[in-house]
């Protein structure tokens, strides 16, 4: 090891409203020898997700408290560069439970939900977005939970997201037709000439439930949800008989709608179409990451998924990155290189 000290980013202060960077505090620290089983990780890429925010507020359960002070949490791909652990070897590349940092450790035990990167000719980036969770999340969640099928009508709100940028090339890849809704006029080009959606809706200067409407005049079939709130029950007016709406996402309620939930006006519309909402816990489907990771890869060899990522350089820049994520800045999945050229 030729480095001795460790930078990381800790929790300096419970956010109030937006995520800000003074409630982030980049420290020092010595980098501590490894125990038996052990194994130490040089990052190469970390991500950031919506979900960070209930961290730092402590309203995740499944996650460890972050009290003050703690390191944040976040998932990474990295190098094995040093190991006391034979099942996990020196220069294997590996994804998992890092935080945010330079150097992470980890021991292989089932809380670090740690997976060795497979020899892909894409770059190691797409561990974090299309072929690790985010994509997983997009392919289980539409087509586990969803149940689309070739014919079905897919609504896909976040869709310029890392989640939903993947959605609408599924969708059209298994037979059926996507609408996106994403905030920029920018974002809702890119939808339609790239990422595999048929139409797009800009909440910001059009009214979603009128565009849903003319867009999809007989209803959806299908309702990919990452946004929640306001976004959800104008997808919930349109539901066709027997739709499916996927509560994959809330982002729209991770800052006000912790204290005050939005009142959904158009429950009622699951029962008159005789539809089912159901949300999922991408972790809980572990059993199927290998079908999901095959299916996806198989589709960027072919040329049927192509990959969006936004990355943003250097570990200085992770507070700025999470920052971006809930401005809706981010175009596709919003990383941070930690190596440079890595």
């Amino acid at each position: 090891m030729s480095h001795t000290v460790n930078r990381q980013w800790v929790l300096a202060a419970r956010p109030e409203g937006p995520v800000k960077r003074s409630d982030f505090l980049l420290i020092e620290t010595p980098l501590r020898l490894l125990a038996e089983g052990e194994f130490r990780i040089q990052i190469l890429f970390l991500s950031v997700a919506a979900v960070m925010r209930n961290y730092m507020l402590n309203t995740e359960k499944f996650e460890r408290p972050l009290a003050l002070g703690d390191l944040m949490h976040g998932r990474g791909v990295g190098r094995i560069v040093e190991s006391r652990n034979t099942q996990w070897r020196v220069g294997e590349i590996v994804h998992g439970k890092m935080g945010w940092q330079d150097y992470a450790i980890a021991d292989g035990s089932a809380y670090y939900l740690m997976f060795k990167v497979k020899q892909r000719v894409v770059p190691i980036s797409t561990a974090l977005g299309v072929l690790g969770l985010t994509g997983f999340t997009a392919y289980l969640g539409l087509v586990d939970i969803g149940g689309v099928k070739a014919g079905d009508r897919v609504l896909v709100s976040g869709a310029g997201g890392g989640v939903g940028s993947n959605v609408g090339q599924i969708s059209r890849n298994l037979g059926a037709e996507a609408i996106g809704i994403a905030g920029s006029e920018e974002k809702c080009t890119l939808l339609i000439n790239r990422l595999g959606y048929s139409g797009a809706i800009n909440y910001r200067t059009e009214s979603i439930s009128s565009r849903i409407a003319a867009l999809c005049p007989e209803g959806i079939d299908v309702f990919f949800d990452n946004v929640g709130g306001e976004t959800l029950d104008a997808g919930l007016e349109h539901l066709r008989r027997h739709g499916r709406v996927v509560l994959c996402g809330a982002i729209s309620q991770y800052i006000n709608g912790v204290e005050q939930p939005y009142a959904l006006r158009n429950a009622f519309s699951i029962f008159k179409k005789m539809a089912r909402m159901e949300a999922f816990f991408i972790y809980e489907m572990s059993a199927h990451f290998e079908r999901a990771e095959a299916q996806m890869s198989d589709w960027i060899a072919t040329g049927q998924l192509v990959y969006q990522e936004d990355i943003l350089e250097g570990l200085e820049l992770m507070p700025e990155a999470l920052i971006r994520l809930f401005a809706g800045q981010n175009i596709g999945k919003q990383l941070v290189r930690i190596i440079p050229n890595s």
